[in-house]
């Protein structure tokens, strides 16, 4: 067998003889054979695949442990696993896109509240919740104010006092005086009361024991909505005909989704698609997500638990946030709606129109 120098080698994998080496030093990649006499690196011909490969997970921007995972597995195992990863990066970079957008508007000293329109801008809103027509007790909270928009689906014995406790921790900030570029501090702290609002009610007995929340919630400043979400409630945004969802469940049955271990179809009738990943409560996760979004004249947010979600199509969403003008109307349609398909769950929703002021 004819063996390749390194030089030739990486210039038929475009790796550098540097990386070649590093790739041996950490046993990424090593070498066919190494001569005794000279110390020269020779590769087979047949490592070119594995070469190109890692070359290709480098441009992924992948580290070197998570290469060497991945490639050490059968095809058929690595395709999940760089699916995962990208859904990684993506989720980052819109993260980190929303930062520094915000910290381009601090930095200039320029008002994080003013967008591009210059037009001062108000919303009007709507909410509702409902026990559904299975459900003895209602466990969800919903609230809308003039600042303050929020969901929060209750689960366990004491789910229906952590819910609650939740949108009360966040209910000062439709009063409180802060700088429109402490947006995301202020919802941030406001979170951390939440959770010390819901660990005192869900995380003291066992009668509480294993209740909790999920929140999703917006603070509004006048052009802007931060937005913080854990769990499995959502938020949408109807912005010129279309329907977008702007949060991103955080639930086992998303995370075998986001793997490509089942698709978006099977997951809605799958027998684990309410087991959370995230919430608030004793012992959960309750890392949020925070983002900012622009608001624009025109558009219209919902929030919604998924007694509203999980029952009721996209499309039927859309209808009724695109034909019924009116907040107040809206809510009552689409608590209807998931009614109308039996209600085997709470329903809870929020309604928000971004209007002229």
């Amino acid at each position: 067998m004819r063996l390749l120098t390194i030089g030739t080698f990486a210039k038929a994998s475009r790796l550098s003889p540097k990386a070649l080496r590093l790739y041996d030093e950490l046993g990424l990649l090593p070498p066919e054979r190494v001569d005794p006499v000279s110390g020269y690196r020779l590769y087979a011909p047949e490592q070119l695949d594995q070469a190109r490969m890692v070359a290709w997970l480098r441009r992924l921007g992948m580290p070197l442990a998570r290469i060497q995972h991945v490639c050490a597995l059968e095809p058929s195992e690595a395709v999940p696993e760089i699916r995962r990863y990208w859904a990684e990066v993506e989720a980052d970079t819109a993260a980190r896109r929303d930062l520094a957008s915000f910290l381009v508007d601090h930095l200039s000293r320029k008002d994080p509240a003013m967008s591009a329109n210059t037009q001062p801008l108000s919303i009007r809103y709507a909410a509702l919740s409902d026990t559904g027509l299975v459900r003895e007790s209602n466990q969800d909270t919903a609230y809308a104010g003039s600042r303050l928009l929020a969901v929060a689906d209750g689960f366990g014995r004491a789910g229906a006092t952590a819910g609650a406790a939740a949108v009360e921790a966040l209910k000062p900030l439709e009063t409180a005086g802060f700088a429109a570029g402490d947006l995301l501090n202020v919802l941030e702290e406001a979170v951390e009361q939440a959770k010390s609002a819901v660990n005192g009610v869900a995380g003291d007995g066992s009668s509480a024991a294993g209740s909790g929340t999920t929140l999703t919630a917006m603070l509004w400043t006048g052009s802007q909505l931060a937005l913080v979400h854990i769990g499995d409630s959502r938020a949408h945004l109807l912005r010129e005909g279309e329907l977008f969802q702007i949060t991103h469940d955080h639930t086992m049955v998303q995370s075998m989704v986001d793997d490509g271990r089942i698709t978006p179809e099977e997951a809605v009738s799958h027998p684990q698609r309410a087991l959370l990943l995230r919430a608030l409560g004793h012992g959960s996760d309750g890392t949020p997500d925070l983002r900012l979004h622009d608001a624009r004249p025109g558009d219209r947010y919902l929030l919604c638990s998924d007694g509203l979600s999980a029952v009721v199509e996209i499309g039927e969403l859309r209808r009724v946030l695109t034909e019924v003008p009116d907040p107040d109307h809206a809510v009552r349609e689409l608590v209807g709606l998931a009614n109308g398909f039996g209600g085997p769950d709470n329903v809870s929703c929020v309604v928000a129109d971004v209007v002229a002021a």
